[in-house]
C-alpha cells in the first residue's frame, strides 16, 4: 500500500454502513479469511475483517482513482495537475 506523509485524522471517526453482498462474495471472502489463516499460521479472521483492508488495497493501487484524485484536488486548490517540461 501506497505510505502517506500525512497519517489518519485525530478526529476522524469511522462511519458504519451495512452492505449485502451476494452469496458468492461471501463464500468467496470466507475462503480468502481460511487461506489467510493458514498463510500467516494464525486463526482465520472474520470475513468481514477483510473488507476494510480489501478495499483500501483496491483504491490505493487504482492508478485511474489516483489521477482523478489528482485532478480534482488541483482543480479545488487552483493548482495544475499537468507537468511543465
Amino acid at each position: 500500500m501506497t505510505k502517506l506523509k500525512l497519517g489518519p485524522l485525530a478526529d476522524d471517526k469511522p462511519v458504519k454502513i451495512s452492505v449485502e453482498l451476494p452469496a458468492a462474495v461471501h463464500r468467496d471472502l470466507v475462503a480468502y479469511a481460511q487461506v489467510l489463516g493458514r498463510a500467516t499460521g494464525k486463526t482465520a479472521p472474520e470475513p468481514s475483517k477483510l473488507i476494510v483492508p480489501m478495499i483500501e488495497r483496491f483504491m490505493a493501487t487504482d492508478r485511474a482513482f489516483a489521477k482523478a484524485r489528482r485532478d480534482r484536488t488541483a482543480q479545488v486548490t487552483g493548482g495544475s495537475s499537468e507537468k511543465s517540461g
